[in-house]
């Protein structure tokens, strides 16, 4: 079965796609890792390491989880599933705070004339991740729920990795593209196996495409009430 290609997208795509992911994030900070976390002209704070240390940590335990589920070990998937649910509870909240340091850094260190209007990317991403993690922390005894939501939580956070990518292969303007991409496979792997769309791309994707319209919108434009709404955020 798995060598025809619906047995390949039916058995095999979750564990493919936590392996794509990890590529993805990988190459796109190792574009800027040397200049901006290991060797950095002015140093970085604490937190941005920490927070590479979390986020590595959660690509590490997706792509096990994936594969303990290829392998038919789900009573381990199941029971290393609690450190889960409190590393993926962590990332937001470490998220939003590396956001903030960072971005008053860039302020403070680096005289960023657009940091506090950026910071509505990495915000947005914390809320895409958030939201689509706790529904599927919600519907965790829901296997077909569970492993889209999980997928489009960890496709959010793609997005730092594709922000980091070359112009010349995903142009800055229109990063949110690979995220979409990915998730897009997702929707292919349901119309090939289950020939239909599931409920969760239906209403997830569009949600993710608005907002992440907004977001780059705001980062772009620097809309005032934006630029009001940072700058209150920051203090």
């Amino acid at each position: 079965m798995t060598k025809t290609p619906e047995g390949f997208w039916d058995h095999y795509f979750y564990f493919f796609m936590s392996l794509l992911i990890a590529v993805v994030v990988a190459f796109g900070f190792s574009q800027t890792i040397d200049m901006n976390l290991l060797h950095p002209v002015i140093p970085r704070p604490f937190l941005l390491y920490v927070h590479a240390v979390v986020f590595t940590g959660w690509l590490v335990f997706f792509v096990l989880q994936s594969a303990l589920v290829r392998t038919s070990n789900v009573p381990i998937h199941r029971a290393v599933g609690t450190f889960g649910i409190a590393m993926g509870i962590g990332i937001p909240v470490l998220g939003v705070a590396t956001a903030l340091t960072m971005t008053r850094f860039n302020i403070e260190k680096l005289h960023s004339p657009t940091a506090a209007t950026d910071m509505i990317v990495p915000l947005f991403d914390m809320l895409a991740f958030a939201s689509t993690f706790s529904l599927a922390i919600y519907w965790r005894k829901k296997p077909e729920l569970h492993r889209r939501l999980i997928l489009v939580a960890s496709c959010a956070l793609t997005a730092a990795g594709f922000g980091r990518f070359p112009a010349w292969i995903l142009p800055p303007t229109i990063f949110y593209a690979g995220v979409d991409l990915l998730i897009l496979l997702g929707v292919a792997r349901d119309l090939i196996v289950n020939k239909k769309i599931h409920a969760v791309y239906a209403y997830v994707l569009p949600a993710f495409m608005v907002g992440q319209t907004v977001a780059q919108y705001a980062a772009l434009y620097r809309p005032a009430l934006w630029v009001s709404i940072a700058h209150l955020i920051l203090g």
